[in-house]
């Protein structure tokens, strides 16, 4: 199966994915809206490490262009002119209480994955294709959310797994995407991205792959040129394939 060079238009999407040999997810935003859960996150460790930071949705839309979130903290610290020092060590503890609280909000249930994501996953194993993740998030908040959406043994069906701690650069960087390429031994052009922000497509861009985009709640305004298509929702990729 190979992917095609380009797509002249969102309806030949359904094509597109059913040719690719590999389809590579994003997860924050693309496989489930989990950046608001996140937000939450990072202010419970802030309230619990005795911070006075808040992020409203507003600030958290903006750090969002930082990909990585010991690297948004930083990014934020810095802005603050009268803020005390903070050590890596401390930037590190802080991820770490919010990656626990990350996973106490998913384990609520109030994180489904996307419509049409579990479908496509289904349809995407019935063709043999391969499936993959490339994402800055860490391999912890990838399992929690999962875990929780597709069962204790997700990680089976997925032939790559590649997070922001295993590359040298973030998102915007191709890393993440270089690496699944070379655990998958495939080219480029025979896969597919599934991102929901302009970071992600220009990562999955810089390293040839083809990127179809499906829009999430922060980033449903971002600048998509490029994209082979976009979507609201992977459910009417379903539909498209249904009708074809």
């Amino acid at each position: 199966m190979r992917a095609e060079a380009w797509v002249q238009s969102p309806a030949d999407a359904a094509d597109l994915i059913r040719r690719a040999a590999a389809l590579i997810f994003d997860v924050d935003g693309t496989l489930a809206e989990t950046e608001e859960l996140h937000r939450q996150a990072f202010n419970l460790a802030f309230a619990r490490h005795g911070l006075d930071w808040q992020w409203d949705c507003t600030v958290y839309k903006d750090l969002l262009r930082v990909t990585g979130g010991k690297e948004r903290m930083r990014a934020y610290h810095t802005r603050l002119v009268t803020a005390p020092p903070l050590s890596d060590k401390d930037i590190a503890e802080l991820h770490r209480i919010k990656t626990a609280h990350y996973a106490e909000l998913v384990e609520t249930g109030r994180c489904p994955l996307r419509r049409g994501v579990t479908d496509l996953l289904r349809a995407a194993k019935a063709r043999g294709q391969r499936l993959a993740i490339a994402t800055t998030t860490s391999h912890g908040n990838i399992d929690a959310l999962l875990s929780r959406a597709l069962g204790k043994r997700w990680a089976a069906d997925f032939d790559a797994i590649v997070a922001g701690d295993d590359v040298r650069h973030k998102k915007p960087a191709p890393d993440v995407y270089l690496e699944i390429l070379t655990r998958l031994k495939l080219v480029a052009s025979d896969c597919v991205a599934i991102e929901d922000s302009a970071n992600g497509l220009v990562a999955a861009s810089r390293a040839g792959i083809p990127v179809l985009i499906t829009r999430s709640m922060f980033f449903a305004d971002d600048d998509f040129t490029g994209a082979r298509a976009v979507l609201d929702d992977l459910s009417e990729l379903l539909d498209r394939q249904t009708k074809n």
